[in-house]
């Protein structure tokens, strides 16, 4: 029955008629939804197959112009349906036409989705709009994109700039938008460079302006949908600095205050939730294109932000002051998670695994931010993290004497942060840098705690020791070099 049904199909796909047919199942509210669903996953089939001759995919017989002109303006009337999936299943036809359509042969696309933008009655209409045009965003050429811009940005800015009319989730929508645009522009700057700089111009002002308000709200909750909106600020900025290195930095510098509050209030959440795992963490969510939505990779985007902006010699001048606490911060969200203590204990090669691997998780990203600390600033990054290396040290021992059982944590990332940087750190001791003192401080005070109780700060001392051999005394070297025969002969 299916094969026979199946044939049929085939064979009405070369009819005229057949995708006005499937765009009619489509939007009609009367039929059942998974019909309506299934029509909409055919007719984005038929549409890629039979809508352009010269496209790589091209099954003739083409769609003539007069059934076109009937499937465009089905789906533009639908594009506000009550059903999210089929919201989403129209957008995703109607991306698919404006590719090839849009602006000579559909004129009208642009100025439909915006009046539908602008209609705060109709909630799914925004919805269906925004969704439609982040679809299409992606897939926009150069050619497109400096007309669209400008008659975009209006309609997106009064959403972004609405909290009192429009929910988050829209706005994280708007911005989304907004980032297409930016990381568009960017890739055009080398063929277009005054037109796109004076666009992105144009709209920096407000731009940066919401941004700061933005990022001025504090970081409070593990959940992604209190966070969806800086995320998408965090990413739109890292375009911004990457893809224009030359703004006026005094514009881009009036957001680093408010990045600075996301960045320190978000450490507090996460060292709960995720590193001492005290609170329900269990929140790693997907957004609509599947991109993970998890506080762990809320925080790694902040590290690649920083990680730009610290490589931009303008703005690394402007933070030049503060790069002492950012060590300090980088350090602290380096601490070994509840998760990895989890895992690396079930499976010690999934741990060396980690080591070795670029994984994606706050430690690496925290090593390539302080890396890039030491490039930047050199000497004066090199005493930033000594320092900051040195105030975790302490801050640990206080946590121990008070007697908490995480107290390990923190020296632990205070060894993995100066290993990762142990040939910088071996070339400043021969400029006259005192690290060796602050090493073998660090690394004699974990002996007489319990291997089995703390394996892996003993784990991380044996990888320091080893990288500094060079620079800690014999007399350490020798003891580590017998604990190193007692863990091989233990059993832990």
């Amino acid at each position: 029955v299916r094969a026979f049904a199946e044939e049929s199909l085939c064979q009405a796909s070369l009819q005229p008629g057949y995708g006005a047919a499937l765009t009619k199942v489509t939007v009609n509210k009367e039929v059942p939804f998974g019909l309506r669903q299934l029509a909409a996953v055919l007719l984005k089939q038929f549409i890629k197959q039979h809508w352009e001759e010269d496209e790589d995919n091209f099954v003739p017989p083409v769609v003539s112009a007069s059934e076109k002109v009937v499937i465009r303006q089905l789906l533009l009337t639908s594009l506000d349906d009550s059903n999210g999936k089929i919201r989403t299943a129209i957008g995703m036809a109607v991306a698919a036409i404006g590719q090839n359509d849009w602006p000579e042969d559909w004129p009208e696309l642009l100025p439909f989705l915006l009046k539908l933008i602008g209609d705060q009655s109709n909630g799914n209409g925004v919805r269906g709009a925004l969704r439609c045009l982040a679809l299409l965003s992606d897939d926009l050429d150069d050619t497109c994109i400096p007309k669209l811009v400008p008659e975009l940005f209006p309609s997106l800015y009064r959403i972004i700039s609405s909290p009192h009319l429009y929910e988050n989730s829209l706005r994280s929508k708007a911005l989304g938008i907004v980032h297409s645009c930016i990381s568009m522009l960017g890739s055009m700057s080398g063929v277009y460079k005054r037109e796109t700089v004076n666009l992105m111009t144009s709209m920096l002002d407000p731009l940066v302006e919401q941004f700061s308000i933005i990022l001025n709200s504090p970081v409070l909750s593990p959940n992604p949908d209190d966070w969806s909106m800086q995320m998408e600020v965090l990413k739109c900025l890292l375009q911004l600095i990457q893809n224009f290195p030359r703004l006026p930095e005094a514009k881009i510098s009036a957001v680093l205050g408010p990045l600075w509050q996301t960045f320190v209030s978000s450490f507090k959440v996460y060292h709960l939730s995720i590193i001492q795992a005290s609170e329900n963490a269990d929140n790693v969510g997907y957004d609509s294109d599947g991109s993970e939505r998890s506080l762990e990779s809320f925080e790694i985007q902040l590290f690649e932000l920083w990680t730009t902006i610290v490589g931009n010699s303008m703005l690394a001048k402007v933070i030049a002051g503060n790069i002492k606490e950012l060590a300090y911060y980088t350090i602290s969200f380096q601490q070994i998670t509840e998760e990895q203590v989890q895992n690396w204990s079930r499976d010690a090669n999934q741990y060396v695994a980690d080591e070795d691997d670029v994984t994606y998780s706050c430690r690496v990203s925290g090593s390539l931010l302080l890396e890039e600390i030491v490039t930047a600033y050199e000497d004066y990054g090199i005493d930033a993290i000594l320092e900051a290396s040195q105030v975790c040290f302490r801050e640990s021992r206080e946590l121990k004497q008070a007697g908490s059982a995480d107290w390990w944590r923190l020296h632990e990332a205070s060894l993995f942060a100066l290993g990762s940087l142990s040939e910088h750190l071996c070339e400043a001791q021969d400029s006259g840098y005192n690290v060796r003192d602050l090493l073998e401080q660090m690394v004699t005070d974990i002996v007489g705690t319990g291997v089995h109780q703390y394996p892996f700060l003993h784990a991380r001392a044996f990888s320091v020791v080893a990288k500094f051999s060079s620079l800690i005394s014999k007399g350490i070297c020798e003891q580590y070099l017998c604990n190193a025969a007692h863990a091989i002969a233990s059993d832990v």
